[in-house]
Parts: structure tokens; sequence; C-alpha cells
């Protein structure tokens, strides 16, 4: 039985200072639960560092090394599951015990690690592996990856809860057979630091280079940039307004393997309309953002059910517009109802004209953005916090209470 405070311990490759949305979304939940008065251990890959363990939160990392920026391939990702599972086997026991998707298929580990512990089992799926691995790119043969997704099926039907991010992502989920009350709905949250900030005075279109001040029609894409994320569609788009709609630029943002093949295209075709600057930290995250007067955000259709593009929720706590170029039957879709348009990622011609009446149309932009705002501010970390911790409390009666063998308590556990 548990003494005092439930724990709950999460594992996940990447925990700030970290880039990526799994890690940014673990800080949000671990530290408002820390607060709320769960005893809370994060296990991460990397080297440890005595300046990254936020208040209240016990952070064991496994001294591997994670690299910065560009997505790790197929063996790293194995090498980082088999590091982050050793080291969450050796910790002290908890109550419940957290999976999330990065790295691929850390929830097969969970249900292993969930008896180790004695603890009860909940895997937090922000991506859906291994099918989404050909739309990223990673070649693994048909029959490796039809065994690999029979494995990851057994594996979430054995956790105690599963969380989706998506209404599509849950229907996919429990196609493959994990029960109903076992199946939570929770989509993820804008970062806390993104707030609106006016486009008069924002030091992002004044940038070297040429943003050219704020008489241009910013059109922005932000974030990371995969094959997950086609961008066809936009550069056929920039192409068609370069002379026709000269007040109108496309502004890249952000790091990737797509970015290079984007701008390389943009070379080719001669685009002036199309510039890109770096990936941004998160203290300048809003001002980033709110540069834009427009948001793309991008989703292979492959990937409907898959994935959920969190630089969505990002884009609307800054009260802009968004085209959404992705499948229509997705939860994207559903979210920018009111705030936006839904379009065929590969369809250029509609890209341009969509574009192009956003344009031609402040009131709109402005009207649209004002919704997609208060659509924002109806979920935030809070929230989502507060559910999170109300899921794991009503699974901590599915705790084994005897585990089947003892800790080794690690020296700064």
């Amino acid at each position: 039985m548990t003494l005092g405070r439930p724990s709950i311990l999460f594992v996940n490759r990447v925990f700030p200072p970290d880039r990526g949305a799994t890690g940014r979304c673990l800080h949000d939940l671990a530290t408002r639960m820390a607060a709320a008065g769960w005893r809370v251990t994060v296990v991460a890959d990397g080297a440890e560092s005595r300046v990254d363990s936020p208040a209240g939160i016990a952070l064991h990392r496994t001294g591997g090394n994670v690299p910065e920026g560009e997505r790790p391939d197929a063996r790293a990702y194995l090498d980082s599951l088999c590091r982050l599972t050793g080291l969450a086997l050796r910790l002290p026991r908890h109550d419940v015990v957290v999976t999330m998707t990065d790295p691929p298929m850390l929830a097969l580990a969970g249900p292993m690690l969930a008896a180790r512990h004695g603890a009860a089992s909940l895997h937090w799926c922000q991506d859906l592996y291994p099918d989404l691995l050909p739309v990223l790119g990673v070649r693994m043969p048909s029959i490796l990856r039809r065994l690999a997704g029979r494995g990851i099926a057994r594996a979430l039907r054995r956790h105690d809860g599963v969380i989706a991010i998506g209404r599509c992502m849950r229907d996919r989920i429990a196609a493959m057979g994990v029960k109903g009350e076992r199946l939570c709905l929770l989509p993820n949250w804008p970062d806390p630091v993104i707030r609106p900030l006016p486009k008069p005075g924002n030091g992002f279109r004044n940038l070297p280079g040429g943003l050219e001040g704020e008489s241009r029609f910013l059109v922005a894409y932000s974030g990371t940039l995969g094959l997950a994320h086609p961008m066809d569609g936009v550069v056929e788009a920039a192409a068609r307004l370069q002379d026709s709609d000269p007040t109108i630029l496309f502004l890249l943002i952000g790091e990737g393997r797509g970015f290079a093949a984007v701008e390389g295209e943009a070379r080719r075709r001669g685009l002036r309309n199309l510039r890109r600057i770096p990936w941004q930290p998160a203290d300048r995250l809003a001002e980033s953002l709110s540069t834009a007067d427009l948001h793309l955000v991008t989703m292979h259709p492959a990937a409907e059910g898959m994935l959920v593009p969190s630089k969505l929720v990002g884009v609307q706590a800054v009260g802009r517009p968004c085209l959404f170029l992705g499948p229509r039957g997705s939860e994207a879709a559903a979210r920018v109802g009111g705030c936006g348009l839904v379009i065929d990622p590969f369809d250029g011609a509609a890209i341009a004209d969509a574009v192009r009446s956003y344009a031609a149309d402040p009131l709109r932009c402005a009207a649209e953005g004002a919704h997609a705002a208060r659509q924002s501010a109806a979920w935030t970390a809070d929230g989502a916090a507060t559910a999170f911790a109300a899921i794991a409390e009503r699974l901590l009666p599915a705790r084994r209470i005897t585990p089947p063998m003892i800790a080794r308590p690690l020296h700064n556990a």
C-alpha cells in the first residue's frame, strides 16, 4: 500500500532543456502534479545536470547521448529505449508508471515496468507506432513492421490505461482491441509561455536579411519539418503568388530534415518570397509565432490517426488563423473549425487562393484569430494536469501490491 502521497514515474527520451514537444508536455504536467502533492519521478535520456531538475521532481538521466535537433535514427532510438528501460527498472517502486512514445516502441516496456514496480501502468500516446514509422521515412521490412504492430497492440491491451491526444487516434487504438474503459482522450495544450503579442514592434519583422518591416503579409510555418509535414503545395503556392501578390511573404521557422529540401526547391524555382529563420527558444516563442498574419500546419494524409500536430495549439494560442494542410477527417482538421481552413497539402493552387483571400481581408484574420485565442484559452496546462491526475488516481486500485523483485536503490534516488 501507498503511505502518504501517491507516486508516479514518467519515462520519456527527452525532458527540458532537451528540445522536443513530448518533453515540453511532460514538464508542464510533472511540475503541476508535483505541486498538487504527487511524488513525481522522471526518467529521461541524456547526461546528468544539476540545473535541469525542476523543484519537486526527482529527475534521473541515463547518461546516454541525446542528439539535438534532428530526429534520431532507428539505432539511436533502440539504444535510448534500452537505456531508459534499464534505468527505470532499477528505481524504487512507484504507484503509477507512465510511458510515452519517445522513443517509438516505449509502450512495450510499460507493462514490464509496472509489474516490476507493483504499479498501475499508463501509456500516454503522443504518436502511434510502428504504423507512423514509414510516414517518417524509417524503413522497416513489412514482416518486421507487422510483428512490431502486433507487439504494440498486445502491450496496449495490457496497460491499465491508455491516453490518446485526439479522437482519430483514440478510435485507431480502440480498433487494436483496447477496451473503452481503459482508453481516455486528453488533448495537448499550448505552451504556457505562448501568448498573443501585437505585430507592430515585433522584432522578428525586422530581422537582418529581410522580412522588410511590417508592410508584408506574413504566412508562417513554425516547428519541426520532416517527411510527415509535406511542403510541396506550399512551395507551389509561393511560386504562384510571387509575382501576382508581392506583399505576401512565406516565413519558415524551425529545424528538421525537411527544411533543406524546401530551401533547395525554392532556389531552383528562384523564389524571392520565402525566408527561413532557425529554431527559436521558448522565451522567444510567443514573439516568433505572433509575427505571422496567417499560419500553416501540415500533416501527411497517411498519418491520420497516428499523430496530432502539436504546433496547432501554439498557433491558436497567439490568436492567428491557420491553414491546416492535411486530412479532413483528422483531429487537427476539426480543431481549425471557425479559425481557419482545411486544404489538401499537395494542392498549391488552393493554398495560394486561400492565402490571397486572407491577405485581402484583415477583418477576417482578426475575427478568426480572436476565435482561435478563445478556443485555446479553454484548455490549458493547468486543466490538462488536473485531468491527467484524475486519470492516474483512478488507476491506483490497479496496482500490483507486491512487486516481484526488490529495487536496487540508486545513489541519487
